[in-house]
């Protein structure tokens, strides 16, 4: 077997050996062990020889169970090569020391120079902005275990502490089914934070895990209601979600290429279900790559998607299945970014500067409007 255990890795000396994880760019960028290089292309540039010949070549995937035939191919092609034994999520393992370190990220989102600019300025514009917190609210923080939940927590403690009115937070977790490494990582990260949170329990994921047909709608779906649920049976008025300006851009994008719609994604909601409940975005305006920067600041790893279908990289994936039409999306927007640095803000802009003079038919309450109604006028 070709496999190395984290022991043995971190007794290796550095110059020794190429760390490659060859997950998708996508799953890297959630998150890696310091070092690692993302080589999706290992076995590619193996056979053009542009792996170093000289340097033992270890590589993870997530779980460690796609990783053990590439690294026989790479012996086959006479590299010294291995696997890392039970991969990414094993070294996670190592990283669960419980350790208060609040003040130390708190410091920096008050800092000019860190992330009070990029983090918490833009986050504290779009609940001004938007009237997203109220004197009086009591508001459940909805926590996932990712790095953007996890921030807005952060945030939202720091805006509390400024007192410019009174209103109260309470931080809550559900557990839709979490396996045993993402639910620790979720309470060792809270603990980390200074964030004391309030778990519960829900059986989603196995609920949806036989649906065919778009099972993370219908989980999302799920979630929410359950949220919604328990923040008002808690005394809350308004339930907070960590989505950021990113997912607003790519949801516009993705209800034109993949939807047929023009449909964007609201700061706020009033709940039709829940009587009284509202819906908030405060991250409205806080970037995806400033999360990441502050993540990355401070050494920090959080769960990525962590349901029974995405709990998995896309090259641990027993069926092999292709990424989701969300991060389809983004790549496309990345890719689009490299000759447009704008079309970021563009996408964005454009829901706020919808000429209705110039669509033929659009939707109100409801409603479908089409611009013969009032032509002859």
């Amino acid at each position: 077997m070709c496999e190395i255990t984290i022991e043995q890795l971190s007794d290796l000396p550095e110059s020794t050996y190429m760390l490659c994880d060859i997950r998708d760019s996508i799953s890297y960028s959630y998150g890696t062990i310091p070092g690692a290089e993302n080589r999706s292309d290992l076995i590619e540039q193996a056979e053009k020889g542009l792996l170093p010949a000289d340097k033992k070549i270890i590589l993870f995937c997530m779980h460690g169970t796609k990783s053990i035939d590439p690294c026989e191919e790479l012996r086959d092609l006479g590299y010294e090569a291995y696997s890392l034994s039970g991969g990414y999520a094993s070294w996670l393992k190592k990283q669960l020391i419980k350790t208060d370190r609040s003040f130390e990220i708190e410091e920096s989102l008050q800092n000019k120079r860190k992330f009070k600019e990029k983090l918490f300025s833009p986050f504290a514009r779009a609940i001004v902005q938007y009237k997203l917190v109220e004197p009086g609210d009591r508001i459940a923080v909805c926590i996932s275990g990712g790095k953007d939940s996890m921030l807005m927590a952060k945030l939202f403690q720091q805006l509390q502490r400024h007192r410019k009115f009174p209103f109260e937070l309470v931080f809550l977790v559900m557990d839709p089914g979490y396996n045993e490494l993402n639910r620790k990582l979720i309470e060792n990260n809270a603990e980390m934070l200074g964030v004391s949170i309030q778990i519960f329990e829900s059986s989603i994921f196995d609920a949806v895990y036989t649906i065919d047909k778009s099972p993370c709608y219908l989980c999302a779906r799920m979630r929410r209601g359950h949220l919604y649920s328990k923040a008002k049976e808690l005394g809350c008025n308004k339930i907070a979600l960590g989505h950021h300006f990113d997912d607003v851009i790519e949801t516009t994008l993705m209800g034109m290429l993949w939807g047929g719609q023009i449909q964007g994604m609201m700061p706020k909601l009033r709940s039709t279900n829940f009587e009284g409940m509202e819906l908030i975005r405060p991250m409205y305006f806080v970037r995806e790559d400033d999360i990441k920067a502050w993540r990355d600041y401070h050494g920090l790893h959080f769960i990525q998607c962590a349901c029974h279908f995405t709990d998995t990289c896309s090259s641990c994936r027993e069926d092999g299945a292709a990424v989701s039409k969300r991060m389809e999306t983004k790549l496309l927007i990345r890719h689009l970014k490299e000759t447009n640095p704008n079309v970021e803000i563009n996408i964005f802009n454009s829901i706020n500067n919808v000429c209705l003079d110039t669509l033929i038919a659009y939707k109100h309450k409801g409603k479908t409007h089409h611009f013969l109604d009032t032509y002859k006028d």
